[in-house]
């Protein structure tokens, strides 16, 4: 017997072998449709020959053929009624035998309550009795025997394959979820996990769930995880708080726990193996906050039926601002962006997932005035959402004519032709480093607030129609294209090094729905002139975040993946502001939204630096366009850059 084993053991499990049983698919559903109605047809088959052995008497008013066939087709139909061909046979339980009970009792009765209606109606039956219950017998036997021979096979291939290296694990909470979560994966195969127990704070005396000791959590999660034998956790339920969430991690990282998250079973994937859907903890599900809760019926007067532009549609942020418009039932939406595959990527997804969304594509660049004024003359916009920017501000501080041909002058078009042609609100999407800024990119940003803020406030000097112009501003955004999470994810997959340019950098964060919720929110809400500030709550500590994701993706910070510091980058600061020194901030109707009143400064001044500023950096003279900013933005103060040296000559200027 054990030579019998070890032979299995080389066929079946073999490194390189093609029959190892963990790489068989599973059945499909009408594969095992079909197995089952080819078992009650041998059952029939096999019942009129029991039948013609011990009775030459037989009802004729239907031949055998006809016979067969009819038992078949009411066996089908009970099949569909209970779908017992539904489940995963090698996990078939007592539920699965208990519907092909009811099946084959229903097929029984179905068939005797029609052998008498054709007895009551033309005199005859069609079965004897006798028949219908040794069918009944052998249909319901062949079809529990394969689906048990099919389980007790699967199970002893298990026993055979004991090569897997298995991640002992407990999980966190005993709720319905967690307890499926655990009888999914002991049965799963090829196996990743072994469950060796349970904790919940809820619970107060000793208990076992699935014959796994449960464990109460208190204080100390990582003694209470080795106690039971195990190196990772598996969070299974929503019940915590994202802070009491980011505590327990925190401590498991520290003692070297390898954690995991477990969506809830109903959401899984049905196309890859139960333990797939067991991912290792990302660090966006430490830095989620609690969802904020914004109005819908203001966002629904806002947007419903109307024509809205949505500029720098293809960017992490234009994108999902298109995304959340569509679900409001606009129109007309317009998604303008010069990217053009990425506004291709997004156009086939828009049409795949609004397929009955009125939406027009415009591949422009928004320092391109005269197509945007055509863009104007031919669509009546109602709501403009300003996304289209550069970001990144090392390249900004090496390109500065670029940040303002798109970030001012694309910004000061727009704006221009939205006052022209009577657009109701303009929001236009800012960031943290236009507060105080220290590089290009901030200042460039900044100059488009005073533009559009100055330019509101132009309006209410002359009468006719004013457009409301509206600024949101936001730190940085989780996922983004080019922001630091991607980056460190790329980073640790390719092994390390893992870059940071301070050691004491820190920065705010926030989802992309969030800030996209923000943007949405500050439309509907804003009267003109106001620049929207979310409470993005503490800030993360950079170095510190590197080595957690180090840690969740199961590596020793230093040792298997190397953290270097790379020093700050041009124009960078070691951390961010939402609020300038002068600015006051007033309440919203929203506790995380709050109004930072910025001192709004003459609009023909403002127009006129600005002009001056573009003209340079159409003449590409890098240092004048910089010295201008700066003489527009006073407090805009060079870090860590070549242009810190124009500081010093305004300063010069001024004595």
């Amino acid at each position: 017997m054990g030579r019998l084993d070890k032979a299995l053991k080389n066929i079946l499990s073999g490194p390189d072998n093609a029959l190892d049983i963990r790489n068989l698919k599973y059945l499909p559903r009408w594969a095992v449709l079909m197995i089952d109605i080819g078992l009650v047809t041998i059952s029939t088959i096999l019942t009129i020959f029991i039948l013609i052995d011990l009775s030459p008497f037989q009802y004729t008013l239907l031949s055998f053929f006809e016979k067969t066939l009819l038992v078949v087709s009411v066996n089908i139909f009970f099949f569909y009624i209970f779908k017992t061909y539904a489940g995963i046979i090698r996990y078939s339980s007592n539920v699965d035998a208990l519907k092909l009970l009811l099946a084959t009792v229903s097929v029984f009765a179905s068939l005797l309550i029609i052998n008498y209606a054709t007895y009551f109606l033309i005199g005859e039956k069609i079965f004897l009795v006798g028949g219908l219950l040794i069918n009944l017998w052998i249909s319901f036997s062949l079809l529990f025997l394969f689906r048990l021979s099919v389980k007790q096979a699967y199970e002893y291939f298990k026993v055979v394959q004991k090569n897997e290296s298995l991640i002992k694990a407990v999980i966190l909470g005993v709720d319905e979820n967690a307890i499926s979560i655990a009888g999914a994966l002991d049965i799963e195969h090829p196996k990743r996990f072994k469950i060796v127990g349970f904790l919940s704070p809820s619970v107060q005396k000793s208990l076992r769930i699935l014959d796994k000791p449960v464990l109460q959590h208190t204080q100390k999660i990582h003694k209470e995880i080795s106690s039971l034998g195990a190196e990772a956790i598996i969070f299974s339920e929503n019940s915590f708080t994202p802070e009491e969430k980011f505590k327990l991690v925190e401590e498991c990282l520290e003692h070297d726990i390898a954690v995991y998250n477990a969506p809830l079973v109903s959401s899984w994937d049905d196309n890859q193996p139960i333990a797939k859907n067991i991912k290792t903890l990302q660090i966006e599900d430490l830095l989620e906050r609690e969802p904020i809760q914004l109005e819908v019926q203001n966002k629904i007067d806002q947007l419903t039926g109307k024509t809205i532009l949505v500029t720098g549609a293809a960017g992490s942020i234009g994108s999902e601002i298109v995304r959340q418009v569509s679900e409001y039932n606009p129109e007309k939406l317009i998604i303008l962006d010069q990217a053009e595959t990425p506004i291709h990527n997004l156009q086939l997804e828009i049409e795949s997932s609004f397929p009955d969304l009125n939406f027009q594509v415009i591949v422009c660049d928004v320092g391109n005035q005269k197509r945007l004024e055509l863009m104007f003359q031919n669509q009546n916009i109602d709501v403009v959402y300003h996304a289209a920017a550069y970001k990144h501000v090392p390249l900004m501080e090496s390109n500065p004519h670029e940040a303002v041909f798109v970030n001012i002058h694309g910004t000061k078009n727009l704006a221009d032709l939205a006052v022209k042609y009577k657009v109701g609100h303009f929001v236009m999407v800012s960031t943290d480093k236009a507060v105080n800024p220290s590089n290009v990119m901030g200042a460039s940003k900044r100059a488009a607030e005073m533009y559009v803020q100055s330019l509101y406030h132009e309006q209410l000097n002359h009468s006719g129609h004013i457009t409301k112009f509206i600024t949101t501003r936001f730190g940085n955004v989780l996922g983004s294209n080019g922001s630091v999470v991607p980056l460190f994810k790329k980073q640790i997959e390719q092994g390390g090094p893992v870059t940071i340019t301070h050691p004491d950098i820190i920065r705010y964060f926030m989802t992309i729905p969030e800030a996209c919720q923000l943007v949405l929110e500050a439309g509907a809400m804003g009267k003109g002139g106001e620049i929207f500030v979310f409470d993005m709550g503490e800030p993360v500590k950079i170095m510190d975040l590197a080595i957690k994701m180090i840690k969740l993706a199961g590596y020793q910070p230093n040792k298997n993946i190397k953290v270097r510091i790379t020093g700050l980058r041009p124009g960078e600061k070691l951390y961010e502001e939402l609020l300038n020194d002068e600015c006051k901030t007033l309440p919203t109707h929203h506790k995380k939204i709050m109004i930072g009143q910025e001192v709004v400064r003459n609009y023909e001044m403002i127009n006129q630096k600005i002009n001056k500023i573009i003209k340079s950096a159409n003449n590409l003279k890098n240092d004048k366009v910089v010295a201008k900013l700066k003489d527009l933005i006073p407090e805009f103060k060079s870090n860590n850059s070549s242009y810190e040296r124009l500081d010093n000559i305004a300063e010069l200027k001024k004595d």
